[in-house]
Parts: structure tokens; C-alpha cells; sequence
């Protein structure tokens, strides 16, 4: 199936997704695809704020503007080379924790929970950085990160739950 049409499931039901990529076996190929994907999608997600900032309508007072290409390579090294890190990192510290709280899943679940929960996701991250690029900083920004942030919980702590549960 399409990972779109996988990320449209898992908006309505994101355990019953979750199962049936455990049920695949542990594909690592998967996970690390899902990571790079959705890493890529958040480096995407700021380039309209970045043209913002280049133009120097976000720049802070006194502060000369920085080229886009400047900007652009900086967010890509910390998207896709820096987060990933953090991902793996971040997916070991929760598959200890729910460990701790009786969980019963295995490494892998935790962190394809985690990669899978960053792409599905990534549409709202995208919206967030249209708003960012278009309206700017504000409200409407505000109400849309915290919808994606919350999207983004929602989707994992559900995903964890499954990959978690024996």
C-alpha cells in the first residue's frame, strides 16, 4: 500500500497501521525510510520561514539578514543529519520507559512507533510551514505548531501502545 494512503489510515486509526507494519516482521529498511522521509519533510517545512528571515522580515532588530542558501544548508544539515540522531536517541529513551511501565515490545517497535508517528505527521508540519511563509509568526502559527505537535504525540503515544503491548 501507498504510504500516503497509510498516513490517511493512520489519521483515523493509527494502532490498527501500527499492527500491521509489526505484522511485516522487523523491517529496518522500513523504519529508516520513514525517518529520512519525514526528516526531509521537516527541512521542506521551513524553507518558506527561512525566505522569510532571508528577506529580513524576521530578522531581529540591529541583525543583517543571512543569505537563504546559508540558511537553507544550515536547516538541512540539522534536518537530515543532525534530528535523525536525535530519533534514534529519543525512540531508545521511550522504549525504556514504557519497558519500565511493564511494556513488552522489542527495540524496533519503539522506533519504527517513533519514525512512523514523524511522517504521518508531516502533512500538519507542512501546513505549519506554510503559515510560518505566508502569515508569519503569530496566532495562526501558533494554533497550527500546536495542532501538529499535538498530532504528532497523539499518533506516538498510540503507535508505542501497540508496538509495546504483548
Amino acid at each position: 500500500m501507498a504510504v500516503t494512503a497509510d498516513i490517511w489510515r493512520t489519521w483515523r486509526g493509527p494502532r490498527a497501521v501500527m499492527r500491521g507494519f509489526l505484522a511485516q516482521g522487523p523491517r529496518e529498511d522500513r523504519a529508516l525510510a520513514f525517518l529520512f522521509l519525514g526528516c526531509l519533510l521537516l527541512f521542506v517545512a521551513q524553507l518558506p520561514r527561512l525566505v522569510r528571515v532571508a528577506e529580513g522580515l524576521e530578522a531581529a532588530p540591529g541583525q543583517e539578514a543571512a543569505a537563504l542558501s546559508q540558511l537553507a544548508a544550515y536547516a538541512f544539515f540539522g534536518s537530515v543529519l543532525v534530528l535523525p540522531l536525535m530519533f534514534y536517541l529519543l525512540a531508545a529513551f521511550s522504549h525504556l520507559v514504557a519497558r519500565a511501565l511493564g511494556g513488552q515490545g522489542s527495540w524496533f517497535g519503539a522506533r519504527l512507533a517513533l519514525f512512523w508517528a514523524l511522517l504521518a505527521s508531516a502533512p500538519l508540519a507542512l501546513l505549519y510551514g506554510l503559515v510560518r511563509g505566508f502569515i508569519g509568526p503569530g496566532p495562526q502559527a501558533a494554533l497550527v505548531g500546536v495542532g501538529w505537535c499535538v498530532a504528532f504525540g497523539v499518533i506516538w503515544l498510540l503507535s508505542l501502545i501497540e508496538a509495546e503491548r504483548p
